[in-house]
């Protein structure tokens, strides 16, 4: 029997950090350990790719030849897997028009169809049509939560989508030294004793309400607040009410991006507290890192986050800065996060979604 072919589009790895690349990372670091099958990850940074998926047998890196994603989708995937006869082809969000073998399509969330307010509507215009067609297209619909799965099935009248949840990568369980993280992050940013919120900017994320609790609070006398992500859509609220701050409070909220993985676990590992304020996520691994890394951890109690139920009294509602300012005192003083870090190894584990994704592919065979 001739070994499976599958092709990975990798183009997000050419980026910032952000769930979709924390997925493949995750999901296909696991999935190559099994050598019956042959992959071939595209990105046009293919040694960006060879570091961290490492040198196998059955791995093949393939370049593309332009940035341009209408290029990409209409011009380089078609070609090279024609060249290379690929039996599935995965792809996120959004698929090629010409169709040249079976395609996978992980949809990871459909928020901006329930949450419309936090999407331009161009955004939102397009993408339906855009999602609802790859996912129709496909012969195998993927998602990673039990709230994405529903939410997807209703949208865009489709059955059988396959659950492939997002696990932590396994560096964040490992153990450190906690003074020497702390020191780590001093020398290379110049502070110390800080929040960490991870995750993209878009207003859906909430960072307005994060900082105005930071603020009125007076955290800023004993902490500093780091925000680690890159500019998606620009949250107004956040840039209205940080500009009317003093600078001694400005001097205590810093602002990081194009944070590669090796920073952000050291970031991770040096803060005090990870708050993720997030109103809607089709799952939301960043508080689940923290946790793996025995940071203490509060996380908002909405939509597929309300499934992290062992978080428990560290759980809050994203529209009350009181609820947030209470779980944030019930952080800083948390002596239940190795536990809870407990909770995070047996439920959130690779091995279970590459599983699901193997099974998913069986049934198309």
């Amino acid at each position: 029997m001739r070994q499976l072919k599958i092709f990975v589009d990798c183009h997000v790895f050419d980026g910032g950090l952000q769930g979709t690349t924390t997925y493949l990372k995750g999901l296909y670091t696991e999935l190559i350990k099994d050598k019956t099958i042959k992959y071939y990850l595209a990105s046009c940074d293919i040694e960006n790719l060879k570091s961290i998926f490492g040198e196998h047998y059955n791995v093949e890196y393939l370049q593309y030849k332009s940035h341009n994603k209408y290029i990409r989708l209409l011009y380089d995937i078609p070609m090279l897997i024609k060249k290379n006869k690929i039996d599935f082809a995965h792809f996120q969000y959004i698929v090629p028009p010409i169709k040249k073998c079976k395609y996978i399509v992980t949809i990871h969330d459909v928020l901006f169809l329930d949450f419309p307010t936090y999407f331009p509507l161009k955004y939102r215009f397009v993408n339906k049509w855009l999602f609802m067609l790859s996912a129709k297209y496909s012969d195998i619909v993927l998602t990673v939560s039990e709230y994405s799965k529903t939410k997807i099935q209703k949208h865009f009248k489709i059955s059988n989508v396959s659950i492939t949840p997002n696990a932590v990568d396994p560096v964040f369980f490992e153990t450190y030294d906690k003074k020497e993280a702390i020191e780590k992050i001093k020398s290379k940013y110049n502070f110390e004793n800080y929040f960490l919120f991870v995750s993209r900017w878009e207003p859906r994320k909430n960072h307005d309400l994060l900082l105005k609790v930071f603020v009125e609070k007076e955290y800023y006398k004993d902490y500093s607040i780091v925000f680690v992500g890159d500019m998606a859509i620009p949250n107004k609220a956040y840039n209205v009410y940080f500009d009317s701050l003093d600078n001694t409070i400005k001097n205590k909220i810093k602002v990081l991006n194009k944070v590669n993985f090796n920073e952000l676990l050291e970031l991770v590992r040096g803060s005090n507290l990870s708050v993720y304020p997030s109103i809607a996520e089709g799952f939301g691994i960043p508080p689940l890192e923290s946790l793996a890394a025995n940071v203490p951890t509060v996380c908002s109690n909405s939509t597929a986050m309300s499934d992290f139920e062992f978080i428990d009294d560290c759980l809050f509602n994203p529209f009350s800065s009181s609820d947030l300012n209470e779980k944030i005192i019930n952080g800083i003083n948390d002596k239940n996060v190795s536990e809870k870090r407990l909770n995070v190894l047996n439920k959130f584990n690779w091995k279970v979604a590459a599983i699901n994704f193997k099974n998913a592919i069986l049934k198309k065979i």
